[in-house]
């Protein structure tokens, strides 16, 4: 195994991306290990064999809350170790993270609180970053080679929202979020997609409230595949996938040469 392509993808409900021809997409091979958050289903209650006739290893880690978050990720390289929730009971409730070993890499796949559906829920959000960011200062010192994807719910600079004076009041785009991106971003990670594509106009969710949004790349980049400074010379390419629609967000890619 000389490289790895990884895609992180909010699906906003697994069976409902399903009956909008994910698995046909899966069938095109973009893949090595697929995360993917907000599955709002337990494994039961989904087509799961599917997954598996493609070669995929399966793992569910979803919320007690049915319909609910959830995060799962199919691999067609078994990890050598899976590892559900940080130990921090509400994330783990309602099935955030999930990690996975590959050797001396280790895969988080995380899909972060939302702040859009009220005060309560946005101070919930900051103590969530509050809470992650001292987890993977941790487990950084174990494993110094990291990747972090999953919808972060947070789009990091101007560069990455359509309207960033219309939305400096919106939960995704505060200043103390943005500032927790900083924070990260400074205590050693790599945004890949970045780190390769600094040009604007690449986003990876927009709204559904008007259809039109999203044919017009009114969006924001919200969902990340990021490494840790041991991971950087890995990095070979990355990209946003504007043009599969299974959800309001689309799929976002990384491929590391893990050789280097």
């Amino acid at each position: 195994m000389s490289s790895l392509r990884i895609v992180s993808y909010n699906v906003n409900g697994i069976r409902a991306a399903m009956k909008k021809g994910l698995m046909d997409w899966l069938q095109t091979d973009p893949v090595d290990i697929f995360c993917v958050q907000e599955t709002k289903a337990h494994k039961d209650n989904v087509a799961h064999h599917l997954f598996t006739e493609m070669g995929f290893h399966d793992y569910w880690f979803p919320a007690k809350k049915k319909g609910y978050s959830g995060v799962a990720v199919f691999s067609k390289i078994k990890p050598d170790r899976v590892e559900y929730g940080t130990g921090h009971a509400v994330s783990d409730g309602e099935g955030r993270v999930i990690q996975l070993d590959f050797g001396d890499i280790r895969l988080i796949n995380a899909y972060f609180p939302s702040g859009t559906s009220g005060d309560e829920r946005q101070q919930y959000k900051y103590q969530w970053l509050d809470e992650m960011h001292a987890y993977l200062e941790e487990l950084k010192k174990k494993h110094p080679r990291l990747i972090l994807c999953g919808d972060y719910n947070i789009a990091h600079k101007e560069i990455d929202i359509h309207d960033p004076k219309g939305n400096k009041n919106s939960s995704g785009f505060l200043a103390d979020e943005r500032h927790w991106m900083d924070k990260f971003y400074n205590s050693g990670w790599i945004d890949t997609f970045r780190h390769l594509n600094p040009e604007p106009h690449h986003y990876s969710w927009w709204s559904q409230r008007f259809p039109s949004i999203r044919e017009q790349n009114k969006g924001w980049r919200i969902d990340y595949i990021n490494v840790t400074e041991p991971l950087r010379a890995s990095v070979k390419s990355a990209a946003i996938y504007p043009g599969v629609k299974h959800s309001d967000h689309c799929p976002v890619y990384l491929e590391l040469d893990i050789k280097k």
